[in-house]
């Protein structure tokens, strides 16, 4: 390969193809050709600098804003309710609306989404509107002396079950108007029919709990008497009361800021000099009380129902229990009420309600809870509203150390109409078992007969 050589002492180019260069053009042409090349590279590098300097921003903000997308993402679907909240509620931890003389705590639907306070209970409000289960669940929590002020509900039944206390309920009956009232204890339950004024005030000691259902999937519409008398205007309210003194009594009614829903004014022994908490006779009250703590228990493997409801059988019932249950069937969209007990390690066993949908809270224990729609499973603890669709299969097992205690609404007035899973196994032919899951039809000779009921059973 011929090369090139620069003497620098006698800066000429020797080479064995190329003469000499007397005049110089080869080096000054060979100097520029580098000036060139490293302007060039200077060019480059600059714009190169300037990319990075001027772009770089911008790609960290895309970045940024791609990271921050994927973030909302993340955030945005965990945000969705799981499958398990159109069956649960925690309304133990709802927001607590707090008055006067007591606390008010919600499982409902909202017609206006931005009313509800977190997408979990949307997703249960809006499950039982959609299925049309007409109920609703709410605790309401009354103070000593507290008083859930005279009220009726436009659009619902109201069914309660009183948890602790000892409260004095009245109750304006319809034409020919009378006040039945009673106190109720631990354990009761109470039926206050649609559009019936009445009123509830906590006469113990301690503070009264109730869990009530209404018989309603859309908003409760409900009147206190004390709001309806501030819209009337003055003149007509003092034509209607014909009190002494006229509009000038009329006048002297100041509406309170606060919400008296749950009222006990501070002053109340200076506005009250005497009260008397009176009861009316047994057999009118049993329209709209009953004693479900101390009626009949149906005693399971694994636990015990006890019912406030309407059955077709009508021997062997207590008179009061009849006229309970009479009333509640007389009525339209009334519940039927249950307590259920289930013992450690118990399973209220796969069913479904040929015409009811169900709704419970859950007084004490922790429940794993199966509902076959989607196969969704989840636990529930103190506090707990469950909700389950009619003609839907579900099962409750305790899963807690102690016994699990729940009060069950079921939407239907007349006799409620269960199976269970081992009554279908075993009126079933086995043949068509075995067609059904491949299985041989000896197989299905080892599910027993039983002759106690396991509605509730244990391992």
């Amino acid at each position: 390969m011929d090369t090139i050589s620069y003497d620098a002492s006698s800066e000429k180019f020797n080479s064995k193809n190329y003469p000499a260069d007397p005049t110089g053009k080869m080096q000054k042409f060979a100097i520029m050709k580098t000036f060139c090349l490293c302007l060039l590279m200077v060019v480059v590098t600059f714009c190169m600098g300037l990319a990075v300097v001027t772009l770089s921003p911008k790609l960290k903000a895309i970045k940024e804003r791609g990271h921050m997308e994927a973030v909302e993402d993340i955030q945005h679907i965990s945000n969705l309710p799981q499958s398990k909240y159109k069956y649960l509620n925690h309304m133990q931890k709802s927001k607590r609306f707090v008055l006067q003389g007591g606390v008010v705590q919600w499982a409902r639907y909202r017609a206006d989404p931005t009313h509800y306070d977190t997408q979990n209970e949307r997703a249960f409000g809006e499950s039982i509107h959609a299925n049309g289960a007409r109920m609703t669940a709410s605790t309401l929590e009354i103070k000593p002396n507290g008083c859930r002020v005279p009220h009726w509900h436009f659009n619902a039944n109201e069914h309660g079950y009183l948890i602790k206390g000892k409260v004095w309920i009245g109750i304006l009956d319809s034409a020919p108007f009378s006040v039945t009232s009673y106190n109720v204890s631990a354990g009761q339950v109470v039926f206050l029919p649609r559009a019936t004024l009445h009123w509830m005030k906590c006469v113990g000691r301690e503070n009264c709990l109730f869990i009530l259902f209404f018989t309603t999937s859309d908003e409760l519409v409900t009147r206190d008497v004390d709001d309806v008398f501030y819209a009337t205007p003055k003149d007509i309210a003092a034509r209607s009361l014909k009190p002494k003194g006229g509009i000038s009594f009329i006048n002297t009614f100041k509406q309170p800021k606060e919400n008296q829903a749950v009222n006990l004014p501070p002053n109340l022994n200076e506005l009250v000099r005497k009260a008397s908490y009176t009861r009316s006779r047994i057999f009118q009250v049993s329209k709209y009380f009953f004693n479900m703590r101390a009626t009949k228990r149906y005693r399971y493997p694994g636990g015990i129902i006890q019912w406030a409801r309407y059955t077709k059988r009508k021997t062997g019932l207590p008179l009061v229990e009849r006229i309970f249950a009479k009333s509640l069937n007389e009525h339209e969209d009334t519940l039927t009420l249950a307590t259920m007990r289930i013992f450690r390690r118990g399973m209220r066993q796969p069913h479904y309600h040929f015409n009811a949908h169900t709704m419970g809270y859950v007084l004490r224990g922790c429940a794993r809870v199966g509902v076959d729609r989607n196969a969704t499973e989840f636990t529930m603890n103190s506090g707990d509203v469950f909700f389950v669709p009619r003609g839907v299969q579900h099962y409750i097992m305790n899963v807690g150390q102690g016994e699990l205690t729940m009060v069950i609404a079921f939407s239907t007035h007349d006799e409620l109409q269960t199976l269970d899973m081992n009554v279908y196994f075993q009126n079933t032919p086995d043949f068509i078992l075995a067609q059904l899951f491949l299985k041989k039809q000896d197989e299905f000779h080892k599910i027993p007969t039983f002759r106690r009921d396991q509605d509730i059973n244990l391992p």
